[in-house]
């Protein structure tokens, strides 16, 4: 029964032009979150500066909460700017920012250090999304 299946599968898969593409899209956002992953852990130089298994561990899950924090950045001013083009009624530019990955990277800086002891306040995302040309680009190029 499942070579069955997989066969059907794969039948359906060089068939529909649809299919591939969705699959394509989901390989790509799958290996967009890899690199981001990578970018993040990759502080001193790529060196691992871990001496056990549980160092390791806890240095794999730091990356993955930070990878997780730069989406979840990148997709509230998306969210807060797709809003914001239907209520100005612009459908065009929202449709270019729903194709807009919230997996981008390209803005966040890796190699410094931050103090999470000092009160940073809140961020303003209306702030952010007020400048809109820094965003126009990068949805454009989707």
């Amino acid at each position: 029964m499942d070579n069955i299946r997989r066969s059907s599968y794969l039948l359906n898969y060089v068939d529909s032009l649809t299919l591939r593409r969705n699959v394509h899209r989901a390989l790509n956002r799958g290996e967009s979150y890899h690199k981001l992953r990578r970018a993040v852990a990759y502080a001193y130089s790529g060196r691992l500066r871990v001496k056990t298994e549980l160092e390791q561990q806890i240095w794999s899950e730091c990356s993955r909460l930070l990878a997780n924090c730069v989406i979840y950045y990148n997709a509230s001013i998306l969210s807060e700017l797709l809003e914001r083009k239907k209520q100005q009624g612009d459908e065009e530019q929202a449709g270019r920012i729903k194709r807009v990955s919230p997996v981008s990277r390209k803005h966040v800086n890796f190699y410094g250090e931050y103090s999470s002891l000092e009160p940073a306040g809140r961020i303003n995302l209306s702030a952010i999304v007020d400048r809109p040309e820094e965003f126009n680009g990068s949805a454009e190029k989707s």
